[in-house]
């Protein structure tokens, strides 16, 4: 474990598990949350030989709480920021929800281009565009962003409660297993990083529209959606996603949940393993 610097003088947390002469597994964590959400993924594909790398997202977790850069472009330049550090090649860069953003941008702009990405995979990401639109009508009506915020901004603490014992794991739905100790880690995670940095990144994670980043990728390409997902539509974003992308695979599956690589994660790590090691 240690940090990194950015380009723009920010220090960045992350974790570097595992033989240095293996292929590198990063992890891009999903908002607002921190490199521990990915310890299932982690633990399993260290266990396999690989060497497994999270970092937490500027303002998020353990990295510097700064009041800019909570975009996009600055996660990705964070991302590359931290791939020349430890100059990981051939590395496979993994990505849920809003790290899966973070993803698409840094293999289009950045990693890919320098030679230095294998393969990607997106795990209920948010490309190409979260936002309804005229040209997007599959998307979110920008009202629920604004209802975010306000949440936010009045009672972090309450919406960081309601978010995982709700929609994010399906914990909402009848007959659902509803398990406490994620929410609570759920609810840890978020409340270790910043309020700013929380608030900005529901622009990022809502407004970026990432089309030019997923026609730029030409690595191979997973795409993993839950059928019920409700925080990240599917038909807004991975059902659009898989056909921009050169060589994009589509795996859905009936019933799961936006946190699914959490409360699912043996069936998710088996499906990214054969697909790493196909």
């Amino acid at each position: 474990m240690g940090f990194v610097t950015t380009d723009d003088n920010v220090q960045i947390f992350y974790k570097d598990w595992g033989p240095k002469d293996a292929q590198p597994i990063v992890f891009h964590h999903g908002w607002p949350l921190s490199s521990d959400d990915w310890d299932a993924q982690m633990l399993f594909f260290l266990s396999r030989g690989y060497r497994v790398i999270a970092h937490d997202r500027r303002g998020h977790g353990r990295s510097e709480q700064v009041d800019s850069g909570h975009d996009i472009d600055h996660y990705a330049a964070d991302a590359l920021a931290l791939a020349n550090a430890l100059d990981l090649r051939n590395a496979v860069h993994i990505g849920h929800s809003t790290g899966g953003g973070e993803v698409a941008r840094y293999v289009a702009v950045h990693g890919e281009p320098a030679g230095r990405v294998a393969k990607a995979v997106l795990v209920a990401a948010i490309p190409p565009l979260m936002l309804k639109t005229a040209d997007n009508p599959e998307g979110t009506p920008i009202g629920v962003f604004d209802g975010f915020r306000s949440a936010l901004a009045d009672n972090r603490a309450q919406f960081f409660r309601d978010v995982p014992a709700g929609p994010f794991y399906g914990f909402n739905r009848a007959g659902a297993d509803v398990y406490e100790g994620v929410i609570q880690n759920w609810w840890r995670q978020g409340m270790m990083g910043s309020a700013k940095a929380h608030y900005d990144g529901i622009k990022a994670f809502s407004e970026t529209d990432q089309t030019e980043d997923l026609e730029k990728i030409t690595v191979p390409t997973l795409v993993l959606h839950g059928e019920d997902d409700q925080v990240v539509p599917i038909a807004a974003s991975a059902e659009k996603s898989v056909k921009l992308l050169v060589k994009g695979t589509l795996k859905t599956y009936p019933g799961l949940s936006h946190g699914m690589l959490t409360i699912n994660a043996e069936v998710l790590n088996a499906d990214i393993l054969a697909f790493i090691e196909a």
